[in-house]
């Protein structure tokens, strides 16, 4: 065989293990692939947004109704006890407020109560008078009357809330209008000092529950003290039989003087209620 022509077929040779060579790699490359499962198609997070959380915070306004009663007495050293007490009336008024929630649930705030007592018909108390050492006057007869027509009360709120429900007390000073009694001896009548104190301390409890958007209802119970004092400026003479006077200056002290209240009121609080 002539030279070039077996050079020739050598090079034809080469080429021809080359192509085989290079057909079984990547037969067998597409035999392995197959063998290979396809990586499982993993779906993309789902975010759920959290539920809106109620919020107390912010000023809010709002009206009461509800049932008051007064209770309580004057007494002096000599044991005369005036006890003007009323039964149950009703009452009505409106709150304004202010509060602040922290993230924790907890709740401070202030608020500023107003009522009318519907208390129209005066509370009167009538006694036969005693003198020192508990000596008979001879039957000297006094009256007090007191007359609670209207309570404001400025208070902090300390509270604790669950997202819509919230329980709290309060604590604050109470101011009562036209708290000042009046006594008659006799049926006439007397001249008196009073303290002129017609202020107080009030305490109270209650739960509110934001039952749609901004607007809320509120039960509440509070608890009224009052403090006042009034002084006889004219002696108390004996009749009839009576052996003892009252003197000039005989100082009459309020005895657990309070008014009590329970109410129902609905607010409504401005700015959002979300977190």
């Amino acid at each position: 065989m002539p030279r070039g022509l077996r050079s020739r077929g050598g090079l034809f040779m080469k080429r021809l293990v080359f192509a085989l060579a290079l057909s079984a790699s990547v037969i067998g490359s597409a035999a392995l692939a197959a063998d290979i499962a396809a990586p499982a198609l993993v779906p993309p997070p789902i975010y759920v947004s959290s539920p809106l959380v109620y919020d107390w915070t912010g000023f809010y306004i709002g009206g009461n109704l509800g049932l008051g009663w007064n209770s309580g007495s004057f007494a002096d050293p000599f044991g005369n006890t005036f006890s003007p007490n009323t039964g149950t009336q009703f009452l009505g008024g409106g709150q304004v407020g202010l509060n602040y929630q922290f993230n924790n649930g907890v709740l401070v705030g202030a608020e500023a109560d107003f009522d009318w007592l519907a208390n129209s018909s005066n509370s009167a108390s009538t006694i036969t008078l005693m003198g020192p050492s508990g000596a008979s006057t001879g039957g000297n007869t006094a009256s007090v009357t007191v007359n609670n027509r209207s309570l404001t009360t400025i208070t902090g709120r300390v509270g604790w809330a669950w997202d819509r429900v919230l329980l709290y007390g309060k604590g604050g000073g109470a101011w009562v209008g036209a708290n000042n009694p009046t006594v008659t001896i006799n049926g006439a009548p007397a001249t008196i000092s009073t303290s002129n104190n017609n202020w107080g301390w009030t305490a109270g409890l209650g739960a509110e529950w934001a039952f749609w958007g901004n607007w809320s209802a509120r039960v509440e119970y509070d608890f009224v003290g009052l403090s006042q004092t009034f002084t006889l400026l004219t002696p108390v003479p004996p009749v009839g039989s009576g052996t003892a006077t009252i003197p000039a200056g005989d100082q009459f002290a309020a005895n657990n003087r309070n008014i009590q209240m329970v109410n129902v009121g609905i607010n409504y609080k401005f700015g959002p209620w979300w977190w």
